[in-house]
């Protein structure tokens, strides 16, 4: 795939979390998600996309800012994936709630950035 074909205008193409420790935060991501990395120093980890190129990075940086766009995870099983969080050091702020078409939860991860992960809820019989 060429480099142009990987990037859509004017669509989120990459995230990049601050991070207050590397080696927690690579453990923490790896644990919870399976995320792979692409080292770039000892500051910055790419985030690994399945197929190729990164959808993100892992920043060091000194000062941590609050705030900020929500990063929000799928997940084909929100409980397995609840779990995984919560045994890799995440902190849940949000428990599992439903929305329209789905649920999801909030967490922080060890250098407190929030983040939450959805899924699809399946259409009942008694819905469209």
């Amino acid at each position: 795939m060429s480099d142009e074909a990987q990037h859509a205008q004017h669509q989120i193409d990459y995230v990049e979390i601050s991070v207050r420790n590397m080696r927690e935060a690579r453990q923490f991501y790896a644990s919870a998600f399976d995320w792979r990395f692409n080292e770039y120093g000892p500051n910055y980890l790419g985030i690994q996309k399945d197929g190729g190129g990164e959808s993100g990075g892992l920043c060091l940086a000194e000062k941590m800012r609050t705030g900020g766009p929500l990063v929000v995870i799928y997940s084909n099983d929100l409980d397995m994936t609840l779990e995984r969080v919560r045994n890799a050091g995440g902190r849940i702020t949000k428990d599992p709630f439903s929305f329209p078409g789905g649920r999801r939860f909030h967490f922080l991860d060890p250098s407190d950035n929030e983040l939450a992960v959805w899924s699809q809820v399946a259409a009942g019989p008694d819905e469209d």
